[in-house]
């Protein structure tokens, strides 16, 4: 008897929402499959690593419910690419191997026991719940996430925090140069809850929240973090640790500023980028009367200036940043005009957009 009857689409849309997660290399076998499960009318696809755990599911036509199966998640999704778009394809078990057939085509598969495959289990203890926009949700983690830091020794800082007070949601992200921070209101006020997402879940978060006013309904506890979503629901263990104080890094009394064009700026760090130290990625900002300076250079003494007539009566300033953290925000960030604010040339700057006045940008300078 067939597991499933259903056109390739069906099967391959929740599919590759879930195999994202599942890692090339593992040293348990059952992690590179995926638990398929057929109940109620619903066929559910559910992949983990272990610290993440996501399931989407796809309605089907009435019929009998089978028994849960694990196979190769990687071949089986590379399978179902393959066949022509519109096919037929019907998932069969035979013994210890799944068939998946379609048109004169035929692929057997190994499968392994579905009560081997791991599961995260509920968490226990309070858990605050509330609900937002997808596209809400997505423009937020957008404006902060290339701020994590990666693989660092400081396991605290490869993730997000994620902080729940009140009535507002706050996402901090920080790699020790440079943290960025985006607020938004909720409509309700909950109890303070704050945790931290590893960078792993936010990326694939990112990848499968749509563009739409549908809703993600959030749940946070002490140990996980769950995201449902239209036929999706994400799953994710915490970074234990505890979290700098990010209100100690946002400056809040320099006195010298110039607003720019988000653009302008963008276009001429690009092009002094071109000239920049490769290992360091140093730029200076020389800032004068009325005039931006953008200096770069490089072992093999070449340079680059830029120079742009900007509304500055500040100090006058020499400071050094690495151009790719300012880079990063003023690719993520869309307004039109960005603000910035500086201390003096050891003092971390913070920039500021107008069109979000719920999100700052601290970057550290660097000696150049």
């Amino acid at each position: 008897m067939a597991l499933v009857k259903a056109k390739r689409d069906e099967l391959l849309g929740p599919l590759s929402a879930v195999s994202g997660i599942i890692e090339r290399r593992h040293t348990l076998p059952i992690l590179s499959n995926v638990l398929i499960d057929r109940a109620e009318g619903t066929l559910s696809f559910l992949a983990t690593d272990i610290e993440i755990q996501i399931t989407a599911r796809s309605t089907l036509a009435a019929g009998a419910d089978s028994k849960p199966l694990t196979v190769g998640a990687r071949k089986l999704v590379d399978i179902l690419r393959a066949l022509p778009e519109g096919a037929e394809v019907t998932l069969q078990q035979q013994e210890k191997r799944l068939q998946v057939k379609a048109g004169k085509s035929r692929f057997a598969l190994q499968t392994l026991p579905a009560e081997d495959f791991p599961r995260l289990a509920k968490p226990a203890g309070d858990v605050a719940r509330f609900a937002l926009p997808q596209k809400a949700l997505r423009r937020m983690l957008g404006l902060v996430q290339y701020s994590m830091a990666q693989q660092d020794i400081r396991y605290y800082l490869n993730g997000l925090l994620v902080l729940v007070e009140d009535k507002q949601l706050r996402l901090v992200a920080t790699d020790g140069h440079r943290l960025a921070y985006a607020a938004m209101p909720l409509p309700s006020s909950l109890p303070r809850q704050e945790v931290i997402v590893p960078r792993k879940t936010v990326l694939e978060l990112s990848k499968l929240l749509a563009d739409s006013d549908e809703e993600v309904r959030i749940e946070l506890s002490t140990a996980q973090a769950s995201f449902s979503f239209g036929a999706v629901e994400l799953v994710s263990k915490l970074v234990d640790g505890k979290f700098p104080d990010y209100t100690r890094v946002i400056p809040t009394q320099h006195k010298n500023r110039l607003t720019i064009d988000r653009d302008l700026l963008r276009q001429s760090l690009m092009r002094a980028a071109i000239l920049s130290n490769e290992k360091f990625r140093g730029v200076r900002w020389v800032l004068t009367d009325g005039s931006l300076k953008i200096v770069s250079s490089n072992a093999e003494q070449e340079e680059a200036q830029e120079e742009i007539e900007v509304n500055y009566g500040g100090d006058a300033l020499d400071i050094g940043f690495n151009v790719n953290y300012l880079l990063d925000v003023l690719n993520n960030v869309s307004a039109a005009q960005v603000e910035c604010h500086f201390g003096d040339a050891a003092s971390s700057a913070l920039l500021q957009f107008p069109a979000e006045p719920e999100f700052k940008y601290v970057v550290m300078p660097m000696r150049i």
